[in-house]
C-alpha cells in the first residue's frame, strides 16, 4: 500500500501493484469510501488526487498536467458524492463503504500506442450508514456504475515519498456510468 494508515480516516489505501484488476477494483472503491466523522470532504478529495498520473498520450508536459487537472475536476463534478449530500450525511455521523463485488468489464483506451492503459467499468455497491439523534445506526445500499481509466506501465508517475515505482498502476481518469467506445 502507498499509505496503509489512511484507513484510520475511513479511506481505501492505494495498492502498489502492476495488476490492473486489483488496482481498478480498489480505485473504484476509493472514489466512494469515506467517513464524514474522520475527515473532511476536501481532505478526502486531496487524497484521491494522489492516485492520479498524467495521460501519456499527450506529448507535452503542460498538456499532460492540464489534462490531469481536468480529470481531477471531473472526479469532483461527476463521480464523487456531491458536497450537499456529504454535508447531509455528516449531519448524521455518516459514512460510505464502496465495494466491487462483481465482474469488471475492460475496454482498450483509444490512441494508446503503449498498450499500458485500460478502462475498467463495474457496478459499485455503496453502503451508506447514518445515525439518528439517539445514536442508532441504519444502513442501506445503492448501486452505481463507474468506470476508471488506469495506466499500468512505464509512464506512470509514482506518488511522491512512497514505494511506488514507474510502471505501477495509477488512475488517469474516472467516468460516471459506462463509457461507450
Amino acid at each position: 500500500m502507498v499509505d496503509a494508515t489512511v484507513v484510520d480516516k475511513g479511506w481505501v489505501p492505494e495498492p502498489i501493484t502492476t495488476d490492473p484488476d486489483v488496482y481498478i477494483r480498489e480505485a473504484l472503491a476509493a472514489a466512494s469510501t469515506f467517513d464524514t466523522q474522520k475527515s473532511s470532504r476536501d481532505e478526502w478529495l486531496i487524497y484521491l488526487d494522489t492516485w492520479f498520473t498524467p495521460d501519456t498520450r499527450y506529448t507535452s508536459e503542460e498538456d499532460r498536467e492540464d489534462d490531469m487537472r481536468a480529470s481531477q475536476l471531473e472526479l469532483r463534478q461527476a463521480v464523487v458524492l456531491p458536497e450537499p449530500e456529504w454535508d447531509s450525511l455528516a449531519n448524521e455521523d455518516g459514512r460510505v463503504e464502496a465495494s466491487v463485488p462483481g465482474e469488471i468489464a475492460y475496454d482498450e483506451v483509444p490512441d494508446d500506442e503503449s498498450g499500458d492503459m485500460l478502462i475498467g467499468t463495474a457496478d459499485v455497491v455503496l453502503t451508506f450508514t447514518r445515525s439518528d439523534v439517539s445514536g442508532n445506526e441504519a444502513s442501506y445500499d445503492e448501486q452505481v456504475r463507474v468506470s476508471v481509466q488506469v495506466l499500468c506501465g512505464e509512464g506512470s508517475v509514482p506518488t511522491p515519498n512512497s514505494d511506488q515505482q514507474p510502471g505501477d498502476c495509477k488512475v488517469v481518469r474516472y467516468f460516471s456510468g459506462t463509457l461507450e467506445p
